[in-house]
C-alpha cells in the first residue's frame, strides 16, 4: 500500500503485489483497486499487480471541482502511478471506464505500454443512444449528491447492467454493492459530470486510434448491449486489436467471469511478450518489445 501525487497535488492510493513484468490495472466507474482481485490473486504469482483507486475514489483525492475530473487528468494519473512504482512499461488493463483510460494511455504514452486490455468498453458512446447516455449520466450524477452514497450506491450497484453478475454469482455481487457504499457520492457525481459526460467518445477517436500501433485485446460479453457496437468497432479500428467476446456473459466482466478473463490476459501478455500477437498477419507492425 502506498500513495503518490499527481501533477495537481491529488493524493493517488496503489497497491503493489507480486514480481516479474508490470500490470497496471485501471478500475471502472462502480469499482476500485478491489474490483481486480480475481485478478491480482492469480496473475501476482508470475507477474507485479498495481492496482490503485483513481481520482474520487478514498482513500484516494476527491477533488471537489469537477474540472478536476478530465480524460486527460485522469490518463496522467495512470502514468503517475507508474513512475512512483518505478514502472517504465507495463501491460495496461481497464474495464469501462478504465478502457476508456486505458485507450488514452496507449494513444498518448505508447511508449509506456507493452500492451492494453480494453474490457467493457463503449457505455456512452453510440451515436444512435447518446442523446440518451447524456441523460442518463445527468440522473446518475443527481442521484449521488441528492441521495448520498449508501442509497445511490446500492441503486447503481443494481442497474440492468448489473444483472448477469448479481444472478450468477449473488456472493460476489453483495461483495461489489458493498464496496460501492463505500465511495464518495461527490466523487462519483464529479467522475460522472467530469469525465464520463465530457470525454470524446469511440467514434471521436476513430481516426487517432487507426494509427496506434499498441498490441491490444478488446474483451465483452455478449449480454454487454451498451459496449458491443464499441468493442466491433475498436476491433476494426486499431491495427492491433484482436477482440474476444465471452458468452451469457453482462458488464462486470472480470469479476463475472474471472477464469475466463484470466486466461486471456496471460494468453494474450505471452503472445505480446513473445513477439507473436500479429504473427499470422501485418509483418509490418512493430510489436513492442
Amino acid at each position: 500500500m502506498a500513495t503518490t501525487t499527481a501533477s495537481d497535488g491529488t493524493t493517488l492510493y496503489y497497491e503493489d503485489t507480486g514480481s516479474g513484468l508490470p500490470i497496471v490495472f485501471v478500475h471502472e466507474y462502480a469499482g476500485d483497486c478491489r474490483a481486480w482481485e480475481p485478478q491480482v490473486r492469480y496473475l501476482s504469482r508470475n507477474y507485479r499487480c498495481i492496482t490503485f483507486n483513481a481520482r474520487g475514489y478514498p482513500p484516494s483525492g476527491v477533488p471537489k471541482d469537477e474540472a478536476a475530473y478530465s480524460q486527460d487528468a485522469v490518463r496522467d494519473d495512470v502514468i503517475a502511478v507508474m513512475n512512483a512504482a518505478g514502472i517504465d512499461r507495463a501491460h495496461v488493463v481497464g474495464h469501462s471506464m478504465g478502457a476508456y483510460t486505458t485507450l488514452h494511455v496507449g494513444l498518448a504514452y505508447p511508449q509506456r505500454c507493452l500492451s492494453l486490455t480494453v474490457a467493457g468498453c463503449g457505455w456512452g458512446s453510440n451515436p444512435e443512444t447518446r442523446a440518451e447516455s447524456v441523460k442518463l449520466a445527468e440522473g446518475i450524477a443527481k442521484m449521488f449528491l441528492d441521495e448520498g452514497i449508501e442509497s445511490a450506491g446500492a441503486k447503481y450497484a443494481d442497474f440492468g447492467m448489473r444483472q448477469q453478475y448479481k444472478n450468477k454469482d449473488p456472493r460476489g455481487w453483495r461483495e461489489f454493492e458493498a464496496w460501492m457504499k463505500q465511495h464518495s457520492a461527490l466523487g462519483h457525481a464529479n467522475t460522472m459530470l467530469g469525465l464520463q459526460l465530457r470525454r470524446p467518445t469511440l467514434w471521436d477517436l476513430k481516426d487517432r486510434l487507426k494509427t496506434m500501433q499498441v498490441p491490444t485485446l478488446v474483451i465483452v460479453g455478449d449480454e454487454d448491449e451498451s459496449c458491443l457496437d464499441g468493442s466491433v468497432l475498436l476491433k476494426r479500428v486499431i491495427p492491433g486489436a484482436g477482440l474476444l467476446v465471452m458468452p451469457r456473459a453482462g458488464h462486470t466482466i472480470n469479476s463475472e467471469e474471472p477464469a475466463a478473463f484470466n486466461q486471456a490476459l496471460v494468453d494474450f501478455f505471452i503472445a505480446v511478450e513473445h513477439r507473436r500477437w500479429l504473427a499470422h498477419r501485418q509483418p509490418g507492425f512493430d510489436v513492442p518489445h
